[in-house]
């Protein structure tokens, strides 16, 4: 059984930057697909970015494309998102999830997700 866990959330001003990381345990992370999704109060579960498992092609969601960098280091089992320019929309929980997918965006084909780490954009 697959077990990610998400760090780095945090407080930042409107411009500010952050990095989360969700480390990968209990095998599986080599043959997987990674995303980063996001929820914000009230809203639904939304895609933010996701990756192949090889690491070599990156997709994000339009609001972040530009602002965030999705990269994985197979090595370590870790992934990480690095968040810049970030402003008051950005504001959720941001969770990594893993799974065997056909489509990175569609967060149904993920199999595993991380607790989650609040995100929280002041203005």
């Amino acid at each position: 059984q697959v077990q990610l866990v998400e760090s780095g959330g945090g407080l930042v001003q409107a411009g500010g930057s952050l990095r989360l990381s969700c480390a990968a345990s209990g095998g599986g992370f080599r043959r997987n697909a990674m995303g980063w999704f996001r929820q914000a109060p009230g809203k639904e579960r939304e895609f933010v970015a996701g990756i192949w498992r090889s690491g070599g092609m990156t997709y994000y969601a339009d609001p972040v494309q530009g602002r965030f960098t999705f990269s994985r280091d197979n090595a370590k089992n870790t992934v990480y998102l690095q968040m810049n320019s970030l402003n008051p929309a950005d504001t959720a929980v941001y969770y990594c999830a893993l799974g065997v997918v056909d489509d990175l965006y569609r967060r149904s084909e993920y199999e595993s997700w991380g607790q989650g780490t609040q995100v929280t954009v002041s203005s």
